[in-house]
């Protein structure tokens, strides 16, 4: 037990602590003072330190962890999505139909009707715009999938946005065009749907990932202040699952200064950390606004210093880069950065001390990163980098050892195996051959050769619930024929916490409970090694801390 001579604000104690630090893995109770873990260590011994001003909180043998770190979501087009119509689960015209009224009764002056969460097989066909037309013709709506890749839009839609005859995307973005000149309905990637968005008034929200740059210009504080609100939203929603560091996977600088902004009015209840991102039209004199921003943002709640890249896209609409064609077809899909022009920008980035984030889902992607982040070492030699592939959805055998040879972060996602949580097992059929399935989502292996685990939920792709994903990541079914690809939960708390706050350079911060590093922490409403796996996910958050500061409380407790 370590004791600064202060008094300390919060205790919680008789609690089941997993600290996640090695030299003392387990205690009974944690103090805090000043948004700092004071003591570890005994229930009795932290009551002593007690003081009249200090909160004291019985955990009743629940389980407290440090506080989530979700290693990959997306804070603001989240917060922004949740006024949005829902369509989980939905399946069929009629129901489909039924959603989209009872939405736009509800919302009759939104300039579009924008729904999330559309299965790809949401109809027995794909989807036209036709076929959204008969669900409402008169006014702008569109629909776009769980995994925010494809997006759906009726005739009017299409037309308010300029598309209905298509329109000059860079590679990879496709606006889908039928054989009489028009548009489908289907748009591909973000800068083919872009302008569909844009009709409900928030594509500078969308820039960052979308092209990488950034308002003009520049909204103002009324303007801010509606943006901010969307943020706080997606915060408190957090919040509720126990997450206290989040790496956002979308935006740019104008990101960076509304959460400053918050942090200033004592509202940013989660530290969090912005990437820049380049894109393959982008000369690498760009990536200086990635070295001003690290530069600029580096503080304990926001900062900066890691460049996001797409490789490829995804699974579903075959936009994913495969080695070899996808079942049924001669599509491969391809890499969205020429490879050479690939390893130029890895080396520059990485000259920069910034670190790199790639979004690769085929064994293509994934290898082609693989190989800009070699380069990179080569040319500028080793250092303490951490690289990270996001996704690795697929991968060939040879590039397995790879990861963990180069120091390679696998960021991966406990809810996206079909299967495992939302997305259905009809999707292994459609996009891997039979003889592939051993090589996808591998999570133990990449980890048994070396490769960092960080756990995440790509929110709003799929629920930022932590608990579910936990119980994904533990309860996944191996594919017929494959090797078991869990790890146990020490090593899945261990990703959603310790893992991703090293992945992210916050180590020194957060992700594990010891004293002089933050209070950030979760109880769970439970003893956690004592519930059966299938009932994790409905186990609830009892408290979340961040900074010291109680940012959720479950009602009735406490």
């Amino acid at each position: 037990m370590n004791v600064e001579d202060r008094q300390p604000d919060l205790i919680i104690k008789n609690a089941k602590v997993l600290t996640m630090d090695p030299d003392l893995p387990r205690a009974e109770a944690v103090a805090c003072a000043g948004g700092k873990v004071l003591a570890v260590g005994r229930s009795a011994d932290m009551a002593a330190l007690a003081g009249p001003d200090t909160v004291v909180i019985d955990a009743d043998g629940r389980t407290l962890l440090p506080g989530f770190v979700e290693s990959h979501l997306h804070l603001v087009l989240g917060g922004a999505e949740l006024e949005q119509l829902q369509l989980g689960g939905v399946a069929g015209f009629e129901a489909l139909k039924a959603a989209f009224h009872a939405y736009a009764t509800a919302n009759p002056d939104r300039p579009i009707l924008l729904a999330q969460g559309a299965a790809y097989e949401i109809l027995d066909h794909p989807v036209t715009r036709q076929d959204l037309d008969a669900v409402i013709a008169d006014r702008p709506i569109a629909m776009m999938a769980p995994d925010h890749h494809t997006v759906w839009a009726n005739t009017l839609a299409l037309t308010q946005a300029g598309l209905l005859h298509g329109a000059d995307t860079p590679h990879g973005h496709v606006v889908v065009m039928a054989p009489d000149g028009t548009a489908t309905g289907e748009l591909r990637e973000f800068e083919a749907f872009g302008p569909v968005l844009a009709l409900g008034g928030e594509a500078h929200l969308q820039l960052g990932i979308a092209t990488g740059g950034e308002p003009d210009p520049w909204p103002d504080a009324a303007q801010r202040a509606a943006d901010k609100e969307k943020i706080v939203a997606g915060l408190a929603h957090c919040a509720r699952h126990g997450i206290t560091s989040m790496v956002n996977m979308d935006g740019n600088r104008y990101t960076c200064v509304l959460l400053k902004e918050l942090e200033a009015e004592g509202r940013l209840t989660a530290r969090v950390v912005v990437p820049f991102h380049m894109k393959p039209h982008m000369d690498l004199s760009e990536l200086s606004r990635a070295s001003a921003m690290a530069e600029e943002f580096k503080g304990d709640w926001v900062r900066s210093g890691f460049v996001k890249m797409f490789q490829d896209g995804v699974v579903d609409s075959r936009t994913a880069y495969m080695l070899h064609a996808y079942p049924g077809t001669d599509e491969q899909g391809e890499p969205l950065f020429d490879p050479a022009r690939f390893k130029e920008i890895c080396i520059e980035i990485d000259r920069r001390g910034l670190q790199i984030a790639v979004h690769a889902i085929g064994d293509g992607a994934v290898q082609v990163t693989i190989d800009g982040y070699e380069a990179a070492r080569l040319a500028n030699g080793p250092r303490d980098s951490r690289h990270r592939i996001e996704h690795i959805e697929l991968i060939d055998r040879a590039d397995v050892p790879r990861l963990g040879a180069l120091g390679i972060t696998a960021s991966v996602q406990p809810p996206h195996p079909p299967g495992a949580m939302e997305f259905p097992m009809s999707t292994m059929e459609h996009v891997f051959h039979r003889d592939r399935w051993k090589d996808a989502y591998l999570w133990k292996t990449l980890a048994d050769h070396g490769a960092p685990l960080a756990y995440a939920s790509d929110w709003p792709v799929t629920d930022v619930n932590v608990m579910r994903g936990i119980q994904a990541a533990l309860t996944r079914v191996p594919y017929a024929g494959c090797q078991d690809e869990r790890v146990g939960l020490m090593e899945t708390l261990h990703a959603y916490t310790a893992g991703g706050a090293w992945a992210a350079h916050l180590e020194d911060l957060t992700g594990t409970l010891k004293p002089g590093l933050a209070a950030d922490l979760v109880l769970i409403d439970g003893d956690l090694e004592s519930l059966p796996p299938l009932g994790i996910g409905a186990t609830g958050i009892a408290l979340t801390v961040s900074g010291g500061r109680i940012t959720y409380e479950a009602p009735g407790f406490a």
